[in-house]
């Protein structure tokens, strides 16, 4: 049985997002997405998550983050800035520091309007990059100072923080989404929909928990 209550669910339009949203969607009674646009390299994503949320019926908001491209250049925000993963320790250049404390921070602010107790949230400390605004310190750490802020109780979900991607695509699977998920969300760094240009190393991330899903799939 569904809770009684609302969720706001931060929603790129891409694989975890989604799969996020149908998760959701089958926990609480009403939910809310929020889509950031920071001038992001392919605007293909912001119409990606409006087609999505549009098709399953879910209110959407797009909020205008676009002083984040200003202060943080870098390779979703500049054609010029080659995609590629960190050398020696160091970050992808696919990094946008400050960026899921801000739009945290602003699903917060939306949640507290809409009255909405739960946030919904993508990041994962399993399958990424190094974030480091992706990791179960840093939402645990969010959630308490988004409450103090406030003066509310805000619960942070992170339904995929332990997952790696094939077990992402076996959580979609039980949510009975894996088909609209394969083939209606935009992961790829390209601004390819679907399984994408398989090159990127957000396609291959893809990719390969895909094919170990697969194997396993009954």
């Amino acid at each position: 049985m569904k809770k009684k209550e609302k969720a706001v669910v931060v929603f790129s339009g891409g694989q975890d997002s989604t799969t996020c949203l149908f998760w959701a969607k089958e926990r609480f009674e009403e939910v809310v997405a929020v889509t950031f646009d920071y001038n992001q390299r392919h605007k293909l994503e912001i119409e990606c998550a409006k087609n999505i949320a549009n098709q399953l019926g879910v209110k959407h908001h797009i909020l205008d983050m676009s002083l984040l491209n200003q202060l943080a250049p870098n390779a979703l925000t500049r054609d010029d800035i080659q995609v590629k993963d960190g050398e020696n320790g160091s970050l992808p250049s696919t990094f946008v520091p400050g960026r899921n404390l801000l739009f945290m921070s602003f699903a917060g602010v939306l949640a507290s309007q809409v009255g909405a107790k739960h946030i919904v949230t993508g990041v994962c400390e399993t399958d990424f990059s190094g974030y480091p605004d992706c990791r179960d310190i840093f939402v645990k750490s969010l959630n308490v100072t988004l409450n103090l802020s406030m003066d509310q109780d805000f619960v942070i979900h992170t339904p995929l923080m332990w997952l790696d991607k094939c077990e992402t695509w076996k959580l979609a699977d039980e949510l009975d989404a894996f088909d609209f998920v394969r083939e209606n969300t935009l992961t790829c760094y390209n601004g390819i929909i679907a399984d994408g240009c398989g090159e990127c190393p957000a396609c291959k991330l893809r990719k390969h928990g895909l094919e170990e899903y697969l194997k396993i799939r009954k």
